[in-house]
């Protein structure tokens, strides 16, 4: 067994393992550096074939979810590097659907950053993130795939984001667990990661970007959160709060809208239109990924379906008064 990174060794973003076991080449991840402009955003792929095709190198990729520092070299790679292989060897972890939307929602809106904003030339075209994402062959959770009748992967619930997930590559008596972000404290939209009781795979491979960082309690901080905010506008302030699309944004947004349904305030609170609007249908359509809490509320009505938040209308920005705004890149 051989590990070599091509990316996030000692470094946050770019993630790329790739991984050989049991004769069988894997890549972990496939994710671009959002603090580069040059090539070192993307993995040096040649490192692996030598400046041969890709083909012959890997038997399969595996994405462990559509956080751009984890699949957004992907269309690079598939379409401009000229990796060819075939569907069942580009592996992602969600329903086919969600899976291929929400990614290409997250590529395209990075495309347009980068080559409408920034004016780069060499860049992924929109067909290109189309074509790459319909290669994707979805995989569900605790589903088993075998790849060239030797390679076993499964994937388990990651509880990072809607349709995280851990995987677990297997060749003969040999096994990696790979686990991508995730989270064991579930939250307020997501379960906790879990995997098979018992599993002892040979290598685990896990994200530890905060494993050295001590934090408050997650009550503390969010109780800290809604006093500042509420300070804020109670004394005829504007909050501007940035946050990520995907996963964090819908966090807050259920946090924030119990809180103002609770305290019944009637001050207006938005979020940016684009990006976020667009998850937000997501997480509506895949309420199955979501905590056992949402699931039973949704019985009665989808906890997406915000009643104190809205979308947000350029006329509010020069409005008298107090209000929030949720600001999401893009």
């Amino acid at each position: 067994m051989q590990v070599v990174t091509l990316g996030a060794g000692q470094d946050v973003g770019r993630s790329c393992i790739l991984l050989s076991i049991g004769g069988k080449n894997v890549m972990l991840d496939c994710g671009m550096h959002m603090g580069y402009q040059d090539e070192r955003r993307f993995p040096d792929f040649s490192f692996i074939s030598g400046g041969t095709s890709l083909d012959e190198h890997l038997d399969c990729v595996i994405i462990t979810h559509f956080h751009l520092d984890h699949c957004g070299a992907l269309p690079f790679m598939t379409e401009m590097v000229g990796y060819e292989g075939p569907i069942s060897s580009i592996i992602s972890p969600c329903f086919e659907s969600l899976d291929r939307n929400v990614r290409y929602l997250l590529q395209e809106d990075f495309r347009k950053v980068q080559t409408e904003f920034r004016g780069e030339k060499n860049f992924f075209t929109s067909q290109m993130i189309a074509t790459c994402m319909q290669k994707v062959k979805a995989v569900n959770v605790n589903e088993e795939v075998i790849v060239d009748g030797k390679l076993k992967i499964r994937a388990f619930y990651a509880g990072h984001v809607l349709g995280a997930a851990m995987f677990l590559v297997s060749v003969g008596s040999e096994s990696v667990l790979y686990t991508g972000d995730f989270n064991t404290t579930p939250d307020r939209h997501l379960g906790a990661a879990h995997v098979e009781p018992g599993l002892r795979p040979d290598l685990l491979i896990t994200e530890t970007t905060y494993a050295t960082t001590i934090r408050d309690s997650k009550r503390a901080r969010e109780r800290d959160f809604l006093k500042k905010v509420h300070d804020c506008v109670a004394n005829g302030g504007k909050v501007l709060i940035p946050v990520f699309a995907l996963g964090r944004a819908q966090e807050l947004c259920i946090l924030l809208e119990s809180y103002w349904e609770r305290m019944d305030l009637k001050i207006p609170v938005y979020f940016s239109q684009g990006l976020a609007q667009k998850a937000n249908q997501y997480y509506r359509l895949f309420i199955n990924w979501t905590n056992e809490k949402i699931k039973r509320t949704f019985v009665h009505r989808n906890m997406f379906d915000f009643k104190h938040i809205g979308p947000f209308d350029n006329s509010a920005a020069d409005a008298p008064g107090p209000m929030v705004l949720f600001s999401t890149p893009g």
